[in-house]
């Protein structure tokens, strides 16, 4: 295998459809100041008559003070404070359900989009951070069999402002003490809800800048503390890797040879395993960020232990210099899915195998199974 992979996609990669278009005529959400840089939401303003320094008082109100009641923006003038708040924060979602686990821990929301759509995430806390899972897309078009998103299909993108409007409502519930623990910070985000995240690319770009960028034009995050979760759309991995923001890489490979992956993730008859796991270590090699292997254990279907050595052997042809480490995941089965979690005896010798070939292994902490915790499941059952 090569030792200097190419730094940019494959020759005639890039002229795959991999970005979902949206239809011609499909109303777009509002924009919002969350949609746009300081610049664009000063020009929004001016676009409606309104005074364009107001920007950054919404903007404070918004990323800042995570405040969502006009009434309290008090510094704005009443007299336009309606205009304002209409003009860059428009009403974007609605909770429909919160659901929570884990003594209140664990809070998973279903929000209906604008249009009818509907999405999930999830606040995750622990006793030393705090995780928002965001959805990137309503329903999903890789087809993965076992993803209860991916057999609802694809309705549409997300807008930048819907992705980031999620990752607030978290930050808001943790400022105002609604989570047990007292008040605190979403510290770390990761795209790992419904959609995959590369085929919406633009909108998550534009949402990581917005969460990277400092207080009060974004959340001020750290890009260390964000991961992009992606089945391997291989060109967009290569885009990402030079897009000089230091996310954490997260590859749902699922299966080490092409046979059984064509099946599990249908999007590997497009890119065989070799060319992913090749563009997953191009990215840590450009980023010198660690990338993470998502391998969802499944009961007699990916668990046997000569896959672990496989896998091992795969990820180690690029060396053992830390590029890589697997996260095993137990599957969260859908209700009437084939598809079940491994025998415990079967993850742990798996995990063996993967530590005997030197691979840093971990099995994911599980939560939220009481409330329907895979992503899709949710929305699924909501009439």
């Amino acid at each position: 295998m090569s030792e200097t992979p190419p730094a940019t996609a494959p020759s005639g990669a890039t002229t795959l459809p991999l970005v979902f278009e949206e239809p011609r005529g499909r109303k777009k959400p509002p924009r919002h100041l969350a949609d746009l840089d300081p610049a664009g939401r000063k020009a929004l303003l001016e676009e409606h008559g309104l005074p364009g320094f107001r920007a950054k008082q919404l903007s404070t109100h918004y990323f800042a003070r995570l405040v969502d009641d006009p009434e309290q923006m008090t510094d704005l003038p009443a007299a336009q404070r309606a205009d304002l708040v209409q003009a860059l924060l428009p009403e974007l979602m609605t909770p429909l359900r919160t659901l929570e686990a884990d003594k209140g821990t664990t809070r998973k929301t279903l929000w209906k989009l604008f249009d009818g759509a509907l999405v999930e995430s999830v606040l995750m806390r622990y006793p030393d951070r705090a995780t928002m899972c965001v959805s990137s897309q309503a329903g999903c078009g890789m087809a993965c069999p076992f993803c209860a998103t991916g057999q609802g299909g694809l309705q549409r993108n997300m807008s930048t402002a819907e992705i980031v409007e999620q990752v607030v409502a978290g930050a808001r519930a943790l400022a105002r003490g609604e989570v047990p623990g007292g008040p605190g910070r979403v510290s770390n985000v990761v795209f790992m809800g419904m959609g995959e995240p590369l085929a919406n690319y633009k909108a998550v770009i534009g949402t990581i800048r917005r969460l990277t960028d400092p207080s009060p034009d974004g959340l001020g995050m750290s890009a260390r503390g964000i991961t992009v979760s992606t089945v391997g759309l291989v060109p967009r991995i290569y885009q990402l890797a030079d897009e000089g923001i230091p996310v954490t890489l997260a590859l749902s490979l699922h299966a080490p040879d092409d046979e059984l992956r064509n099946e599990l993730v249908p999007i590997n008859t497009r890119f065989s395993v070799a060319e992913t796991v090749e563009a997953a270590w191009n990215y840590a090699r450009t980023t010198k960020r660690r990338v993470s292997i998502e391998y969802a254990m499944m009961r007699g279907i990916n668990d046997q232990g000569h896959r672990a050595d496989l896998l091992g052997d795969v990820l180690r042809s690029y060396g053992d210099w830390g590029w890589v480490h697997v996260n095993l995941i137990p599957l969260n089965p859908t209700p009437g899915s084939k598809w079940t979690a491994s025998d415990p005896a079967d993850e742990r010798e798996f995990v063996r195998r993967l530590e005997a070939k030197g691979i840093p292994t971990t099995v994911r902490d599980t939560r939220g199974r009481e409330i329907d915790g895979a992503c899709g499941q949710l929305a699924a059952t909501e009439d």
